[in-house]
C-alpha cells in the first residue's frame, strides 16, 4: 500500500517531467497541435500556460494560422508534466525560429503566442508552470497588451473562457 501511495506521488509532483521528441502534423486552433512520434503514435499536445481564442470567435482562426507558421511541419521538442481529461498531453512546445533553423529548439511556441497579441496567460493554470515560464509568459501578455497587438487591438477583447460560457 505504501509503494502505491508512493507512486502516485511521484507520478503527480510536477518537479517531474517528460520530454517527447515529434514532428508537428496538425494545427487544431492557437493552443493546440498534432503531433507525430518517432514511433508513428499520434499526440493532441495542448500548450500549458496559454488559452487562444476559440476558432468561431475573433482573432480564432489568426492565432491558429500564427501557431501553423510557428510550429507546422517542424519538429518540436515537448516539456509535460500531465495530461487533461480529453488524454491531451499538456505541455510547452519547442521549435527551432523561422529565423534561425538551425538553431535548435529554442523557441516556446506558447510564449510566441503572446508575444504575437495571438493567446492570453491561463492565470488561472499559472500554478502548474514551473516559475520562469510563468514569469515570462504574464511579462509577454504585459508587452503585446501595451503594444496592441494581435487581439488587443480590440478595445474589449473577450477571454476565450467567457466566450464558451456563452459570454459572446
Amino acid at each position: 500500500m505504501h509503494r502505491i501511495t508512493l507512486a502516485l506521488l511521484l507520478l503527480s509532483s510536477p518537479a517531474l517531467s517528460a520530454t517527447l521528441e515529434c514532428r508537428v502534423i496538425g494545427v487544431a486552433d492557437g493552443d493546440t497541435l498534432t503531433c507525430l512520434t518517432a514511433d508513428k503514435r499520434q499526440e493532441r499536445i495542448r500548450l500549458r500556460g496559454i488559452d487562444a481564442p476559440e476558432r468561431k470567435q475573433s482573432f480564432g482562426e489568426r492565432s491558429r494560422q500564427n501557431l501553423s507558421n510557428l510550429a507546422y511541419g517542424k519538429t518540436a521538442t515537448i516539456h509535460w508534466t500531465k495530461r487533461d481529461h480529453w488524454k491531451r498531453i499538456i505541455g510547452s512546445v519547442w521549435v527551432d525560429p523561422a529565423d534561425c533553423p538551425g538553431c535548435g529548439h529554442t523557441l516556446d511556441a506558447g510564449r510566441a503566442q503572446l508575444a504575437n497579441g495571438m493567446a492570453w496567460w491561463y492565470e488561472r493554470y499559472a500554478k502548474e508552470q514551473p516559475q520562469e515560464e510563468r514569469h515570462a509568459y504574464e511579462f509577454e501578455q504585459a508587452e503585446a497588451r501595451a503594444r496592441s497587438v494581435g487581439l488587443w487591438r480590440d478595445p474589449q477583447p473577450i477571454p476565450p473562457w467567457d466566450w464558451r460560457r456563452g459570454k459572446r
